[in-house]
This record gives structure tokens, sequence and C-alpha cells, in this order.
């Protein structure tokens, strides 16, 4: 990328930290617990930053549509949400180390990088426990084609905490050192990328399979339950 272009996507940056009133919300995190819509529209002002593929010479726009979130009395739709707010912080993650290996993180690439960080701690466990806790067990006694679906989503789930985990402990490395060593660098590139290849994977069986199974054997009393846990989960 030109030098011009480099410069236009730092100014973006500096652009969307220092003026967006979402972003000073995130130095007060008590705020944020359980604000859902919050996430989504930060999820929504980051996704307007450009990024730039590795085999690519111009820079791509990120979209992602930004209409409000579903509420609790459609917990299968607040799921959908939470796997655009989990495509669009976890681009957030793999665009960082693409575009800032080999230098130090700027103070945005680092809030937007810790905003990220902080989401997959909170929203992204309690994405995790609405899916284990709630739907997937009625599911299970509702449907027995949903096993083999489901056992595997759940291994996702694993893999990804690990992976999560590994991907933490080198943004931290990184923020704190004020840079991070090329081993530990191709490190960081492999691991976002295996994020984002099992979201995607994950994602499609979710929203294609398991949901639509569910909207079809779950009645109106499960949907009810599973909305009034989901809304105990956000208290």
């Amino acid at each position: 990328m030109s030098s011009n272009g480099k410069g236009a996507y730092e100014q973006e940056l500096a652009a969307i930290y220092r003026d967006s009133p979402l972003f000073r919300n995130l130095r007060d995190t008590p705020k944020l617990e359980g604000k859902c819509g919050l996430w989504a529209q930060i999820a929504a002002k980051w996704a307007t930053i450009t990024s730039a593929g590795r085999n690519e010479e111009k820079a791509m726009a990120i979209q992602i549509g930004a209409k409000p979130d579903r509420g609790f009395d459609d917990p299968i739709g607040m799921l959908k949400d939470c796997h655009r707010r989990i495509e669009s912080f976890l681009g957030i993650l793999c665009v960082a180390v693409n575009r800032a290996q080999g230098r130090s993180l700027t103070d945005e690439e680092r809030n937007a990088v810790q905003a990220a960080l902080q989401y997959f701690r909170t929203g992204g466990q309690r994405h995790t426990a609405d899916e284990e806790e709630s739907l997937f067990p009625r599911l299970r006694k509702s449907d027995a084609k949903a096993f083999e679906e489901i056992d595997r989503l759940e291994h996702d789930h694993r893999e990804a905490n690990d992976l999560h985990g590994s991907v933490e402990r080198l943004y931290s490395i990184w923020i704190e050192s004020g840079g991070l060593g090329s081993t530990e660098t191709q490190e960081l590139l492999s691991e976002t990328a295996r994020l984002k290849k099992l979201y995607s994977d994950h994602i499609q069986v979710e929203e294609t399979v398991v949901f639509t199974r569910a909207s079809q054997v779950l009645d109106s009393r499960a949907i009810f339950a599973i909305g009034t846990e989901f809304r105990f989960r956000r208290k």
C-alpha cells in the first residue's frame, strides 16, 4: 500500500476513536454490562475502516449491516445478531496484526484491539452460555438428529476458547512491550486466521442447520424460556 494510503488509514482510525462517543464509553466498562445494542453500534462503527488483502494492492471496505438488535422474544435472532458482532470484532483482531506487524500499535489500534478482546471475554462467553446452557439442551431433547451438529459446535467452542487465550496472550505482549517478535507475530497471524476459519464454518452450520431446526421443533414455551434465560444473563 502507498504511503498516502497508509496515512489515510491511520487518519480514519484516529477520527473514529477520537470523535465517536461509542469508543469514549469503552473507558467506562460498567456502562457496557449487558448493553448488546452498544456493542452492535461499536462493531458497526469499526466496520467502516478499510483493510488491505494480503494479495491485493487496494483497500477494500468491510461491510457490516447495522440493523437494530432483536429482543428477548426472539432469542434465535439474538444469537444471529451476536454472530455479526463476533465477525466484526474478530475482523479487528485480524486486521490489526496484518496491518501493524513489525511495528508498535498506534493508540487507535491498541484501543480497538482491547475493545475486541474485552468483547470476547464478556459478550463472546455469554453467547457460548446462551447456546450451551439454553438452546442446545432443549434442542437435544426435542430432536435426536441434532446431536451430531451440536457435539461439533460444542467442540468448536472449546477450540475457539483455546485460540482466544493464545490471541489475547500475544496481543497483551504486544501492547505491554510495544512490539512483537517475528515468531510471535507469525503465531498471532496463524491463530487469528484459524479463528476466522473456525467461526466462519461454525456460524454457517448454526445459521443454516441448527437455528433453522430449532425454529421448527421448539414450541413457544421453549422459546419464551430461552429468552428469559438470555435476559437473566444480561442483568
